[in-house]
């Protein structure tokens, strides 16, 4: 792609993430959602395969459903109160369909089926835009609007966490395995968005460095699929022996980084006198780390056929920028210590 083009649709992805945030009016914040749509869809559909253009066709539909479904709650909203304001949300009829179209556009259980089959189709540069950068705009929308119907919430939380976990039992290839992971980690800051906002944010901020550096090794290795992570030993030894841990800190394992927002999570909802929900979590949770830990497998104890074209891809230099996968590693494997930092920060 031509880098002013892409410069450009990159800063129209900035753009319309920033306008969302700075937005108190919902037709703003609209209209930031469907510029991030439509900048991003250019950069799915450049390989011009028929895969892609698939996924990037089936990802328009869901955002174009998503951003009506928006629209059509703010003006019942403006209709039903005379407000556009999105602090201003009294009614329980446009919040429900706000909350809603929001968890479509990010892709919440029970409207995920499409965040598999289009990150399946993307490569892993663009699935991580995806992954990380595109639930930033819809966060920020419901972290404003504070859904009163604390049940649609908690609904939507658990059947993410557990559809999360089931969905990527079965599957072999990797994207799809990193789509059910972000559905149950969403699952995971929904359930506790109406008590503790913050935490929210903290989850949502170690999802994304994780989920970073799962998907820069992906990168590196140049591996889509099961088969391929068990040729990265003789490519990159050291950062083998560290994605196993990349993988359980995904899972929530101590002592990495993951485990720090579930156990404040767990905590906050014990606290709320939820304690079933949070059992309930806790054990979808063992499902995703069943798949975490088939991938780690695959990665350290499992040895590849060593025949002439499984040992093309070793000779070849990744001309990849190691600094950002550095960074993002260590902070993925090392911040538990900071927890009482951030619970005092949470507790301000």
């Amino acid at each position: 792609m031509n880098p002013y083009i892409l410069a450009t649709l990159l800063f129209g992805l900035g753009l319309g993430t920033t306008i969302t945030f700075a937005s108190s009016h919902w037709l703003l914040a609209w209209m930031g959602l469907e510029m991030n749509t439509l900048a991003i869809i250019p950069l799915m559909a450049q390989h011009h395969h028929p895969r892609a253009v698939e996924a990037t066709t089936k990802y328009f539909l869901t955002q174009a459903t998503a951003a009506a479904m928006l629209l059509f709650a703010s003006t019942t909203n403006a209709w039903l109160t005379g407000q556009w304001d999105i602090q201003q949300m009294t009614h329980p009829l446009p919040i429900t369909l706000i909350t809603l179209a929001l968890a479509l556009k990010i892709g919440l259980a029970p409207v995920h089926s499409w965040l598999p089959e289009v990150l399946q189709g993307l490569d892993l540069t663009t699935g991580l835009i995806l992954s990380t950068w595109q639930k930033l705009a819809p966060f920020a929308l419901l972290l404003q609007i504070q859904p009163a119907n604390s049940s649609v919430l908690i609904i939507l939380g658990l059947l993410s966490t557990l559809v999360g976990g089931w969905g990527g039992l079965n599957q072999t290839q990797l994207r799809k395995i990193l789509a059910y992971s972000s559905i149950a980690h969403l699952g995971w800051m929904i359930l506790v968005l109406q008590f503790s906002p913050s935490l929210t944010l903290l989850t949502l901020l170690t999802y994304i460095v994780m989920t970073l550096s799962t998907f820069l090794v992906f990168k590196l290795n140049k591996s889509t699929s099961i088969n391929m992570l068990a040729t990265s030993w003789a490519k990159a030894p050291a950062l083998t022996a560290l994605t196993p841990l990349i993988l359980l800190s995904l899972g929530g394992l101590p002592p990495l980084t993951g485990f720090m927002p579930k156990w404040l999570i767990i905590q906050e909802l014990a606290k709320q006198d939820l304690a079933p929900t949070a059992t309930l979590a806790a054990m979808s949770a063992l499902l995703s780390l069943y798949f975490y830990l088939r991938l780690s497998y695959a990665m350290t104890l499992t040895m590849s056929p060593n025949n002439l074209t499984g040992t093309t891809p070793w000779r070849l230099q990744s001309s990849q920028l190691t600094l950002p996968l550095t960074i993002s590693t260590l902070a993925t494997l090392l911040l538990l210590p900071l927890t009482p930092a951030t619970d005092a920060l949470l507790t301000l």
